[in-house]
């Protein structure tokens, strides 16, 4: 279902079949009312989330650490398909304005496996560095993390 040829020098993925389905997976990627409870690893928070689902619409978040620390993520989406994938990236801004600081686009895709969801979601970079440097973040992990805590909330939606 990937509309994207990956690269292995410079993307990661994660692909799992969760037992959520599309649907709920959808409304909790969507929504900054559910957004906040899973989107990153516990003990971070979700501080703020601001959701506008249209190409060209933000998508930011602000991650507050157990320790005060916040880290604020701005990005316009590029690809809306409503229940199957969307697209967004840190490379622009809200209205496609461009980022100073560009890190990598991501896309998440949905299909239907059975009563879940085969959930892919993709971290493009530009480079082998941000590739690299993402990985050593703990991409897979964290990633990981938080999937399992949105099957976790959107199971009690």
């Amino acid at each position: 279902m990937t509309i994207h040829k990956l690269d292995p020098k410079l993307d990661l993925v994660l692909e799992r079949v969760v037992d959520v389905p599309p649907a709920l997976v959808w409304e909790a990627w969507t929504k900054p009312e559910h957004l906040r409870h899973w989107f990153t690893p516990k003990p971070w928070t979700v501080a703020h989330c601001e959701v506008d689902l249209r190409p060209g619409g933000t998508f930011r978040t602000i991650m507050r650490g157990p320790n005060g620390e916040e880290h604020d993520v701005a990005g316009c989406y590029l690809e809306i398909v409503p229940q199957k994938r969307l697209i967004w990236t840190d490379a622009l801004l809200p209205g496609f304005r461009p980022s100073a600081n560009p890190f990598f686009t991501a896309i998440v895709e949905l299909e239907p496996s059975g009563k879940g969801t085969r959930y892919t979601a993709t971290a493009i970079h530009r480079d082998e560095d941000g590739r690299k440097k993402h990985e050593e973040m703990g991409f897979h992990q964290g990633w990981g993390t938080v999937l399992d805590q949105l099957v976790e909330y959107a199971k009690a939606i």
